[in-house]
């Protein structure tokens, strides 16, 4: 009786159950998949949130791609950024995963077809099937960088294809799409009628000092239509408030045809609360404090990992740009979830195994950069010693 959209397994996966048994036994778990910055012991503003209960927002006043004044305060956050986008081509959603919905809906019919990277991470396959849209990956190749590798996205191309979906800088993997990059998949993709959906989420965090400058910026783009993709959520820490934004790039009338039809899209659902739109400005002004504590503390974790993994034989750090994640490749004593489960029981630390992101081969394990230092220190310490290998030895 139920939608085929949600799968028919719902089971909890193996570390997934090794976890709430541990911690309905109340064991300690150090938690290297946190990705919830409210709980990585950050300090937010004591008024942070008090813009939300401004008395404006008692007046409702639906706009289909939010308030004026909002849509201008996103503006200004990508000129902080060093780009330029007009409000006119920017809409608001109540997260990234809705606007995702609100792209599909826009760009493809049913059993259409959008293009993702992989490795990557994997509510893509969730968020398509939901919207009766299928994916096809296209593979990132790690060689000094992980890049693009544009024979298996050339492969995957079919009269289907609707979006190739790019993730700026990568979760896991840290790569920034570079201008080469970019130029390329536009000639890819321009012909062809196929749009470009850039996950920008992560675009604030650097890890290695000057990845985030030789990366390509979307919104410059003007012969392939674009829409890139941000909200509150990462760049100033707050998931809950539920804000998310769409800009639109590419050829004027390609983008006023898609800004015609967003219109419909939006005015249909609303999604967007009156309090969050009304506190915009506000909220990205006094959140640059959290922002700043976020790319600090993942700069710091990364530069701890980089340190400690390469003095383990045989393990090593794969080289990232930017976002929260580190991804380490250990050897292959066992399969990645035998392993994770192995470093949970024995250990107490909790990470990701590479399949999780559907890395090629085995072995990763990729590791939240948001944990406080010391503990994240000490945790990557155990996972090392699981290896019989000594973090500190010269």
């Amino acid at each position: 009786m139920f939608s085929s959209r949600i799968p028919a397994n719902l089971a909890a996966n193996r570390l997934s159950a090794a976890v709430a048994e541990r911690r309905a036994q109340r064991l300690p778990i150090v938690d290297l998949t946190l990705s919830n910055p409210t709980r990585a012991g950050f300090e937010y503003p004591e008024n942070l949130l008090s813009p939300l209960a401004a008395g404006r927002a008692l007046r409702y006043e639906p706009e289909p791609f939010g308030l004026r004044e909002a849509r201008e305060a996103v503006a200004r956050d990508y000129q902080r950024q060093g780009r330029s986008v007009a409000p006119d081509r920017i809409v608001l959603t109540a997260s990234t995963s809705d606007a995702y919905s609100q792209l599909f809906k826009l760009l493809a019919d049913a059993g259409d077809e959008v293009l993702v990277p992989r490795p990557s991470y994997p509510l893509f396959d969730h968020l398509s099937r939901l919207d009766l849209v299928e994916t096809r990956p296209y593979d990132l190749d790690l060689h000094a960088r992980w890049a693009v590798d544009f024979a298996s996205l050339e492969r995957a191309l079919t009269p289907r294809t609707r979006a190739v979906l790019v993730v700026s800088p990568n979760n896991p993997t840290g790569s920034f799409l570079t201008p080469p990059e970019l130029d390329r998949l536009a000639a890819i993709c321009a012909p062809r009628g196929i749009a470009i959906v850039a996950d920008e989420v992560f675009a604030d965090y650097e890890l290695e000092p000057g990845a985030a400058s030789l990366k390509a910026d979307v919104l410059g783009c003007r012969d392939v239509l674009v829409f890139s993709l941000g909200g509150l959520s990462k760049s100033i820490g707050l998931p809950q408030v539920k804000l998310g934004w769409i800009a639109v790039a590419g050829p004027d009338a390609l983008v006023d045809s898609a800004m015609a039809r967003l219109e419909l899209v939006c005015d249909t659902y609303l999604a967007v609360s009156t309090p969050v739109q009304v506190a915009a400005a506000d909220l990205l002004e006094r959140g640059a404090a959290v922002r700043a504590q976020i790319a600090a503390r993942v700069a710091a974790n990364y530069r701890q990992l980089t340190t400690l993994v390469p003095r383990a034989p045989a393990c090593g750090v794969v080289p990232g740009g930017g976002g929260w994640y580190g991804v380490m490749h250990v050897p292959s004593l066992e399969a990645e979830e035998d392993l994770a489960l192995r470093l949970l029981s024995t250990e107490g630390v909790l990470v990701h195994p590479g399949y999780f992101f559907d890395f090629p081969r085995e072995s990763f394990l990729v590791a939240s950069l948001l944990p406080p230092e010391a503990l994240f220190g000490d945790a990557i310490a155990r996972v090392l010693r699981h290896f019989a290998c000594s973090p500190t030895s010269a």
